[in-house]
């Protein structure tokens, strides 16, 4: 075992700090809470705590440096993107078709990726197919692979998952009777 002189640095353990937040998708408030602040004293005394606000610009600073990270490599990449997304996550009520393709048409511009689009799957719903029109209009087609028509992809898994909801609605009655069956035989003196 070798000992060595320890020199603690404050901006890389709020570095750390930041990175683990986002790691684990804590609060920012944590650093308000008492049993934090108990242990990060105990564990390091030098560690001037931070803010919620200080946090949360570390957090953001974070963010940018990858985001440039990441817009540098898709400008390097020559290749074309697939996008998929289940939009209705992300974007606030109501979810109308033109709120929907102005958040996908920013989102293509910020990350600089217009250009290079191969397809959009979405799933299966009438709201997503005038979405992908209203796309077609806000886009250079120029760019887009065969005229655009293998822009916009239906998400398969969505595909398949209403065929089985159909045919599950179809024999419901039938897998019930059974369950019902196998909780008397297993249930009842008689099964011996």
């Amino acid at each position: 075992m070798s000992l060595n002189t320890y020199q603690f640095d404050q901006v890389r353990v709020r570095n750390k700090l930041a990175r683990m937040v986002i790691l684990h998708e804590y609060p920012l408030s944590m650093v308000d809470h008492i049993g934090f602040k108990e242990f990060v004293v105990n564990l390091q005394p030098m560690f001037k705590l931070v803010t919620r606000n200080t946090l949360k610009s570390g957090i953001l600073k974070i963010y940018d440096n990858e985001r440039e990270k990441a817009l540098k490599m898709t400008d390097k990449n020559g290749s074309r993107m697939a996008i998929t997304t289940d939009i209705f996550v992300y974007v606030p009520s109501p979810h109308k078709k033109d709120v929907l393709a102005k958040v996908l048409v920013d989102c293509f511009l910020e990350w600089n990726i217009n250009r290079k689009l191969s397809t959009i799957t979405v799933d299966n719903c009438n709201t997503n197919d005038v979405m992908i029109r209203l796309l077609l209009n806000k886009l250079d087609t120029s760019s887009l692979m065969l005229g655009r028509s293998m822009l916009h992809m239906r998400c398969a898994a969505h595909i398949l998952n209403l065929i089985v909801q159909d045919v599950l609605s179809l024999i419901g009655d039938g897998i019930e009777k059974i369950r019902d069956s196998v909780i008397y035989w297993t249930g009842s003196p008689k099964r011996r």
